[in-house]
């Protein structure tokens, strides 16, 4: 017996959440489905995000909506695309055997034609972000006048993005006699004023402390310096092989930048902002619910509405502007009673926010360490050995090679040839990170860096003006340094090649080689000039070497091998 028949759901809704494995009621679904499903009254559920609100007010109203009428009767607010199209998809699948069911999604970035041509047919149920329903209602395709219920879900948020005077409007274009269900992650005083306004005598639910984040997140936060960042971000992910995240950044600008510097240093990434188009933002969502990527970089507000199962992690590059956007963020993990965590990266002089955020959420914020070199490497050594352990052999596919094969090997034993199939990847981010800086700032003593090691694998980005109208590609450019220079082609790292001119990046102890290796050169008849890149002479030692402290690329770049998945290339 499904338990969801005991809160009074008919034979075919029942037997539509079956199919979508739905067994065990939530708690807010458990407590708000039997006060709404009489349909009389007002309601306020006040839960965190991943708790089954979407369920909670989708399921009464496949009960209460009649589907047999083409009327308008129930209007869904959401305040993004993305939980618009993910509460339509839900009520869908709820209202599968209901027979006539059209509920259709109203939201900006898509064909207002197509819409419109959609709400023509009947939409007993409309989900809508609040900008195109005022468009749609200014152009009178949307008729609100027999609404018998209105839902508001993610109503702090919606007020965060400044949709009060939209909301308002919007209600004043549907009867007095409707039931308003609000639903919030948090109570702010804007939302208050909604519920008095608009709502009579509300039955409200609380599922656990207002304002709070929910209870099987572990929160962290990592103390660092500024300038290591984006180093302390990747160094956390090479610690946690099995990460499957979404990183928060305060800026469309930032949050591109971010994905492209992963995608560059070889991490499955990428971002979403508000910049895409709906393709775009459709196309990334789709990648990363397959697990095509394993980090999303997105701002606070294109990230609203995602609902994606197992988030590992939510990282906060950058704490938000608004206390509340930290719930929202944190609430992308743990979803459905299961655990995960919530990491801040922050420097010294935010310390006072955490412990705000500490306050307001009743919580505890632990204080971790950026993994070091060795714990990263151990990390990795573990998930190579679980890689090779865990890999579907291609018996017929193999076959024919296995005889060359083993009579290449047969003078290995077992312990040898286990060490060297290890040993064939461990090496390279082994040497990498043989001398990686201590990225974690020491609070003891007043933000004061720990002793540091300097890493001379770092990059020296170094200028040339020869470039693609001297007849080089990256290729012919990269093979023409280590001619003239005599360096080893792992020192030279990213290339970035102009018409007259190309940057390229080259391990620390080859960069004064190679400046000395081109002094005098001549190209085509014209002399050829290599010079530290603009900054790298201002950090440079006064002496003129090159030594200074390398940017952390990253040793995903090294060799062809690629470790944790990290050709996400575009």
């Amino acid at each position: 017996m499904n338990a969801f028949e005991q809160l009074g759901l008919s034979a075919e809704t029942i037997k539509a959440i079956t199919e979508l494995g739905f067994e065990k009621p939530t708690p807010i679904q458990e407590k708000s489905i039997p006060a709404l499903m009489s349909g009389d009254r007002d309601f306020v559920g006040l839960a965190q995000t991943g708790t089954g609100k979407t369920a909670s007010f989708g399921l009464p109203l496949c009960e209460l909506v009649d589907f047999k009428s083409p009327t308008t009767q129930t209007l869904v607010l959401a305040p993004t695309r993305e939980l618009c199209v993910q509460i339509t998809r839900d009520l869908t699948n709820f209202a599968k055997y209901k027979g006539n069911a059209n509920i259709v999604p109203v939201y900006g970035g898509a064909s207002m034609e197509t819409q419109i041509r959609q709400l023509k047919k009947g939409a007993q149920i409309i989900v809508a972000t609040p900008g195109r329903l005022i468009d749609l209602l200014k152009r009178k395709a949307i008729k609100l006048g027999a609404i018998k219920f209105l839902v508001l879900d993610e109503a702090d948020e919606m007020l965060n993005m400044g949709f009060q005077e939209d909301i308002d409007e919007i209600l004043s274009h549907t009867p007095e006699t409707k039931k308003v269900w609000l639903f919030s992650a948090t109570m702010p005083s804007e939302v208050r004023r909604i519920a008095s306004s608009y709502m009579e005598n509300p039955f409200e639910l609380t599922m656990g402390k207002k304002d709070s984040g929910a209870e099987n997140i572990s929160h962290q936060y990592y103390v660092i310096h500024e300038r290591d960042r984006y180093a302390a971000l990747k160094r956390i992910v090479d610690g946690t092989p099995e990460i499957f995240g979404i990183v928060f950044c305060r800026t469309k600008w930032e949050t591109q930048d971010i994905a492209e510097k992963l995608i560059r240093d070889g991490y499955n990434a990428d971002s979403l902002h508000g910049d895409l188009t709906q393709q775009q933002r459709d196309k990334v969502m789709g990648r990363y619910r397959s697990r095509a990527l394993q980090l999303l970089i997105a701002t606070d507000v294109a990230a609203r509405g995602i609902d994606v199962n197992d988030v590992s992690h939510v990282v906060h590059y950058n704490l938000p502007d608004e206390m509340g956007n930290y719930t929202h963020r944190s609430g992308r993990t743990a979803r459905a009673g299961k655990s995960g965590i919530s990491l801040s990266l922050i420097n010294i002089r935010e310390i006072g926010r955490i412990r705000q955020i500490e306050q307001k959420l009743n919580t505890r914020f632990h204080l971790q360490r950026v993994p070091s070199a060795v714990e990263v490497c151990e990390q990795q050594l573990l998930k190579l050995v679980k890689k090779i352990h865990d890999v579907q052999v291609n018996e017929a596919g193999i076959a024919k090679y296995l005889p060359v094969v083993y009579e290449e090997l047969k003078d290995l034993n077992r312990e040898d040839l286990i060490k060297r199939i290890t040993s064939l990847e461990f090496n390279r981010f082994l040497d990498y990170y043989r001398s990686a800086p201590d990225l974690n700032v020491d609070i003891a003593h007043q933000g004061r860096p720990q002793q540091r090691t300097e890493d001379n694998r770092g990059g020296t980005r170094i200028f040339i003006n020869l470039g693609t109208m001297d007849g080089f590609d990256k290729g012919g450019i990269y093979k023409y340094i280590i001619e003239k220079t005599g360096i080893s082609k792992n020192d030279i790292g990213r290339i970035d090649i102009q018409g007259v001119c190309t940057w390229f990046d080259v391990a620390v102890q080859s960069a004064e080689q190679v400046l000395e290796e081109f002094r005098g050169e001549i190209f085509n008849d014209r002399k050829v000039r290599v010079d530290l890149a603009e900054g790298e002479r201002k950090k440079a030692p006064s002496s003129g070497g090159a030594k200074r402290r390398p940017a952390e690329h990253s040793w995903r770049d090294k060799g062809k091998g690629n470790w944790g998945g990290g050709r996400g290339r575009r």
